[in-house]
């Protein structure tokens, strides 16, 4: 298997491993993949081993490429499914020798994959069911059925994160993910995540902002002056221990990002909000989610940047509905609080 290079992506691929071993009872399965999503990886009990391709972001490596490929031959595996579509993804797995290689049809592949499929988007809207069907014999029938992606926790981890942060359970807790890797085009705005925050304060929460160390300097807009109840952990913490907080949160305010999908892998009660992507085709994998999207006539995009200036498929979510989502979701968990 040849995983994707998102961290959100990673996590829906787990459910084509769950389809994998609903079909081949058994079977193992091995993921190749970036050196940073191993940790997440070994939270799938449905993988067998996270194996790092030694490649740097944007380089082509053919070397290492081959010298991994190699390695790997002495596996004698029954199939590779390449998930992105790029040539180079499709390299080690033939060099492995796999006996069946499927992926989309994608950069002039033919020959590196013997089982290429081509991508029915009218069929396939959502990137978790054009995984799965990867998984699938090709007269499946389509879309699939989705299994949800259930992410390991470590208790342990989880206590020894708690008590190196100095964070603490007595109160119910908020989950904030400001940031996402894509673009700001998909995140709302830092202002409204800290007026969100005062009120929710005001009522007697906590919150606990997560993100990458490039999510700093937001996240401290929003917690400025609100400490100690909003706590910025954006940087401080590995990949694993955010999985492992978010699952003590009550629920989740979250973009359309990587950690939404850890959130709803988690079973966190979500609000999450959309801009210039769509909940059609990223949707969280999650019976306990409210969708914030305008559904703007210029959206969804799919840009970094908003093209018209005002970002107002984001700017015009507001606060009082988001707030309303959480109190409702609160209030069935804590009704005595």
């Amino acid at each position: 298997m040849v995983g994707p290079a998102w961290v959100g992506d990673m996590v829906m691929t787990q459910a084509l491993y769950i389809t994998l071993l609903q079909r081949f009872p058994g079977a193992r399965i091995d993921v190749l993949a970036p050196a940073w999503s191993v940790p997440l990886i070994e939270r799938m009990p449905e993988v067998d081993e996270a194996i790092v391709v030694p490649i740097g972001h944007g380089e082509f490596g053919l070397g290492k490429r081959v010298r991994l490929g190699r390695q790997l031959r002495g596996r004698r595996y029954d199939r590779a499914i390449v998930t992105p579509r790029s040539f180079k993804a499709a390299l080690i797995p033939f060099l492995t020798g796999a006996r069946i290689r499927t992926g989309y049809r994608g950069e002039l592949r033919y020959g590196l994959l013997n089982d290429i499929r081509a991508l029915d988007k009218s069929r396939l809207a959502q990137t978790v069911q054009r995984y799965v069907a990867l998984g699938l014999p090709r007269d499946a029938v389509l879309p699939p059925p989705i299994p949800k992606p259930r992410l390991m926790v470590d208790e342990t981890n989880r206590e020894r994160v708690m008590t190196q942060l100095k964070l603490e359970r007595s109160r119910p807790i908020i989950g904030f993910m400001p940031g996402a890797e894509y673009g700001p085009a998909k995140q709302w705005p830092a202002q409204h995540y800290r007026d969100l925050a005062v009120r929710l304060v005001r009522e007697g929460y906590q919150v606990w902002i997560f993100g990458s160390g490039r999510d700093h300097d937001i996240a401290q807009q929003i917690a400025a002056g609100l400490e100690p109840d909003v706590h910025n952990l954006c940087g401080h913490t590995r990949l694993v221990d955010a999985v492992d907080l978010i699952a003590s949160c009550d629920t989740v305010v979250t973009n359309d990002s990587g950690l939404m999908h850890v959130a709803a892998a988690v079973g966190r009660p979500l609000a999450a909000i959309y801009g210039s992507s769509s909940p059609g085709y990223t949707p969280p994998l999650s019976d306990d989610a409210a969708v914030f999207y305008l559904g703007l006539e210029c959206s969804p995009c799919f840009k970094r940047e908003c093209p018209l200036g005002n970002t107002e498929c984001l700017n015009g979510i507001s606060v009082d509905d988001v707030f309303t989502r959480c109190m409702v979701r609160l209030s069935n968990d804590h009704s005595s609080f």
